[in-house]
C-alpha cells in the first residue's frame, strides 16, 4: 500500500526540474541549424494561422483548460505520488515507459471511438481537424473540452499507476511530462529532414499529418503508433 503523504519538497523539485528540462531541451535543440530552420518555417506558417480570427480565442481557451487541469494536479495531487528517495535507473525508465504506454493505449481508444466515427465528441474534435496541414500552433488549436479530456486522461494514468508502483521519483515524472508535452507538439510540426537522426521526427510528423487529412484517417495514437499497428488502423 502506497504511503499517501503530501511531499511538497518532491513536488517542488518536480516543477523546477520540468521547467529546467524544457528550457534546456529547446535551447540545445535550436542550436542545431536544421532544427532552428524548421522552427522558423513553422513560425512563418503559424503566424498566418494566428492571423485568422478563429485561432487566438480557441488557443487561449485551450491553454486555459490545460493550465487549470495541470495546475490542480501539480499542486494538489502530484505531491502524494512523488518521492525524493533514491530509485534505480531501471525503475525510473520502466515507470516512464509504463505511464506513456498505458496512457497511449487509453488515448488511442478515446481518440478512435469518442473523437472519430460516430463518437460523442466528434464535433469537439472537428475543431482540431480544421488544420488539414498542421504546424506547431495546431498542437494548441484544440477545443478546451478536448484539451481537458486529454490532459485528465494522462493525469489519471499517473495516479492509477501510482497506487500500484508508486511513489514516482520527481525525476521520473519530470521526464514523463517532458516527453508527453514535447511529442504532442512535435506531432503537429512540419518537419522534412531526410537524414539521421532527424528523419524519425519527419516520419512521426508525416504520419500525424496523414491523420489530419480528414476525419476518416487512422494513426490515432499520440505517443507511438504501436497500437495503430496492433489494431489495424495504421495509415
Amino acid at each position: 500500500m502506497i504511503d499517501l503523504s503530501y511531499n511538497w519538497q518532491a513536488g517542488l523539485i518536480f516543477i523546477v526540474l520540468l521547467i529546467v528540462l524544457v528550457k534546456a531541451l529547446r535551447f540545445i535543440a535550436f542550436k542545431v541549424p536544421v532544427l532552428n530552420e524548421t522552427r522558423i518555417l513553422n513560425r512563418v506558417e503559424d503566424k498566418k494561422k494566428k492571423a485568422k480570427e478563429k485561432y487566438p480565442p480557441m488557443i487561449k481557451s485551450s491553454q486555459k483548460a490545460g493550465m487549470c487541469t495541470n495546475g490542480f494536479f501539480v499542486f494538489a495531487i502530484a505531491p502524494f505520488f512523488l518521492t525524493l528517495e533514491a530509485q534505480s535507473i531501471g525503475k525510473v525508465v520502466l515507470d516512464i515507459v509504463a505511464i506513456l504506454m498505458i496512457y497511449d493505449f487509453f488515448y488511442y481508444l478515446m481518440h478512435r471511438f469518442l473523437f472519430h466515427g460516430q463518437g460523442y465528441f466528434r464535433r469537439v474534435h472537428a475543431v482540431h481537424h480544421q488544420a488539414r496541414s498542421p504546424t506547431a500552433v495546431d498542437a494548441l488549436y484544440v477545443h478546451p473540452v478536448e484539451t481537458f479530456m486529454g490532459v485528465l486522461l494522462f493525469l489519471l494514468v499517473i495516479v492509477g499507476l501510482g497506487f500500484f508502483v508508486g511513489p514516482f521519483h520527481s525525476v521520473t515524472l519530470a521526464l514523463t511530462f517532458l516527453i508527453y508535452t514535447q511529442l504532442n507538439i512535435i506531432n503537429h510540426c512540419k518537419i522534412t529532414i531526410p537524414f539521421f537522426p532527424f528523419k524519425t521526427l519527419s516520419w512521426i510528423t508525416a504520419k500525424h499529418a496523414v491523420h489530419h487529412e480528414n476525419m476518416h484517417k487512422g494513426n490515432y495514437a499520440s505517443i507511438t503508433l504501436v497500437y495503430d499497428r496492433l489494431f489495424g488502423t495504421f495509415d
